[in-house]
C-alpha cells in the first residue's frame, strides 16, 4: 500500500505543517523543531552507517534509525491523539542502549581526558550525530515544559547521546586510531 503518493503537496507553502490527526502548526513550533532535529539526527546516523564496514554495527544503527522514526512519529502526535498500537519509545529501548554502552566501555577502559572528535571517518560522523542528538534532547526538554511528550523520549535521547559518544570511541579503538586528547 502506497502511503506517500504525493511528495509535493503545497500544503506547507503557508509556513505550516500537519501533525498526526490533521492539526496544522507553524513550521517554527517547538514540536516541529524537536521532530526536525530528530530527523536530522537520523540522517547523520545514515551517513555514519554508510562509513562502517562492520555489519553488526550497521544493523545496530539501522535499528536506532528505526527507533528514531518511531520517536519522530511520537513527537508529531499531539497530546491526546495517540491510538492503541502507535509506536512509542519505551523503557526497553533505553536498557538496550545501556547494555551496548557497557559492552563497549568494557573494551575501552576509563576515559582519562576529554577527547577531540575525529579519527576514523565513521567515528567522526558518530560524534556529529552525538551533537545533533544532544540538540534534539534540548528541544524535547524545552517542549516538555510547555506540553506533554512521551515519558521515555528525553531519557532515550540522553542515553543515545552517551551511546554515540562511546561508539565513536569504540570505532576508533577497533581501527587502532588513538584518541586525540584535549590540551588545556
Amino acid at each position: 500500500m502506497a502511503r506517500l503518493t504525493h511528495i509535493i503537496t503545497r500544503t506547507g507553502d503557508d509556513g505550516t505543517t500537519g501533525l498526526v490527526g490533521g492539526e496544522r502548526v507553524s513550521k517554527d513550533s517547538l514540536r516541529v523543531w524537536a521532530g526536525g532535529t530528530v530527523d536530522e539526527l537520523n540522517s547523520a546516523l545514515g551517513v555514519a552507517r554508510s562509513l562502517l564496514t562492520d555489519q553488526s554495527l550497521t544493523e545496530l544503527l539501522r535499528a536506532v534509525q528505526n527507533d528514531l522514526f518511531n520517536l519522530g512519529a511520537e513527537l508529531a502526535t499531539p497530546p491526546g491523539r495517540f491510538l492503541d498500537g502507535m509506536p512509542r519509545i519505551e523503557e526497553r529501548h533505553i536498557g538496550e542502549l545501556e547494555q551496548r554502552v557497557a559492552t563497549w566501555n568494557a573494551e575501552l577502559g576509563p576515559l582519562q581526558e576529554f577527547i577531540l572528535p575525529g579519527g576514523h571517518p565513521a567515528a567522526a560522523q558518530l560524534h556529529v550525530a552525538r551533537t545533533v542528538c544532544r540538540r534534539a534532547e534540548r528541544f524535547c526538554v524545552r517542549l516538555a515544559k510547555t506540553e506533554p511528550v512521551g515519558e521515555w523520549v528525553v531519557p532515550y535521547l540522553n542515553r543515545l547521546g552517551d551511546a554515540l559518544f562511546t561508539l565513536a570511541r569504540w570505532v576508533n579503538h577497533r581501527a587502532n586510531i588513538p584518541e586525540t586528547c584535549w590540551r588545556k
